[in-house]
């Protein structure tokens, strides 16, 4: 068994694969960590560019196209490992990036998942979308970091550089104990891509395990690389997953009035997006609350046994104010703002 694998999931990420695999192969020193590219029935020229480039590298070819979710799986279930890193293949890594969040794992058992800062890529003295400097979600379920609230990304000027506890890490650069990821379920494969690594890391908080960001390890990531931010798709995925996973995951007591409030704001959002001329992404929030309610018959068995699991309901890293209400209405923009706030 090794110690760590680094599992890039391509799909149709040629491009990437040229531009980010070298730098990868370069900064990947620690030892007792081997490189694996898991491709999701590609037709592109990814596995002709791996074969005549990395030859040495080990990969492995799904049949099918099975999201980020199935994709991981069924890849992960053919490697023997202690830890998994989950790296998307648009990421930049620099150099001795994996050693800060290895010793920080080894140095604290009762830590089972972390993140690297992830900054953009096309702006490096900011921070990126898709995890910043740890993630956060509020009791409605949207999710927000440590640097990134909604539509803001804050420039780094080192406000985040300390080790934090957090509610979940991104799926751009995921680290976490290959035991614990089987032991709580691993990756729901009904949301196909986006939100996933979100409904996992809930399960493990309220099974009582700890999640953490180690900024002294600093990825980029470009984002969007498989679907861009203004896709209708994508706008579908994003809120049709995130109703499932609060549905799965919301204790009884809260979950009516939390979904109640959610109808009310995603109707304001599929309208918003209509007066903005984007009626393609409107269509999308009304297809997923209608797709919501068919599928949701189907995770009652997994909402039961993620109460029955649940350690704690209750997490100091999920914000009991609304982000839309303290990001448009209260002008709060950065994350330090708002949990100044939160604290009050």
């Amino acid at each position: 068994m090794i110690k760590v694998a680094i599992v890039i999931l391509n799909w149709n990420g040629e491009g990437f694969l040229k531009q980010f695999l070298p730098v990868l192969v370069a900064n990947t020193n620690y030892e007792g960590a081997e490189i694996i590219i898991v491709d999701n029935a590609s037709t592109d020229g990814s596995m002709s560019y791996l074969q005549s480039t990395f030859p040495n590298l080990k990969t492995i070819i799904l049949d099918k196209n099975y999201g980020f979710a199935g994709g991981y799986n069924k890849a992960l279930e053919q490697i023997k490992a202690e830890y998994y890193v989950l790296l998307n293949s648009d990421v930049e890594v620099i150099a001795d990036w994996l050693q800060p969040i290895m010793t920080y794992l080894d140095s604290n058992m009762d830590v089972v998942a972390c993140q690297p800062k992830i900054k953009a890529y096309h702006t490096k003295n900011c921070f990126e979308h898709a995890g910043a400097s740890g993630g956060f979600i509020d009791y409605l379920g949207f999710p927000f970091c440590r640097g990134r609230v909604l539509g803001t990304a804050e420039e780094d000027k080192g406000q985040y550089d300390e080790v934090c506890d957090v509610f979940w890490a991104t799926g751009a650069c995921l680290v976490i104990r290959a035991d614990v990821f089987w032991k709580v379920g691993a990756f729901d494969e009904t949301f196909f891509a986006h939100m996933e690594e979100i409904d996992l890391c809930w399960r493990l908080n309220a099974r009582g395990y700890r999640i953490v960001c180690v900024p002294q390890s600093t990825v980029y990531h470009v984002g969007g690389g498989t679907l861009n931010v203004e896709s209708p798709y994508k706008t579908y995925l994003n809120f049709r997953n995130n109703l499932l996973m609060l549905y799965k995951n919301l204790p009884q007591q809260s979950l009516a009035k939390t979904l109640k409030w959610r109808k009310v704001l995603d109707y304001i959002a599929a309208a918003q997006l209509y007066l903005t001329g984007k009626p393609k992404n409107a269509a999308s929030v009304l297809k997923a609350r209608k797709d919501f309610k068919i599928m949701q018959p189907d995770f009652v068995e997994k909402r039961n046994e993620n109460i029955l699991y649940a350690t704690q309901t209750n997490c100091n890293e999920m914000l009991n104010k609304s982000i839309v209400v303290e990001y448009y209405l209260k002008n709060n923009k950065t994350f330090s703002q708002i949990i100044t706030r939160n604290k009050q």
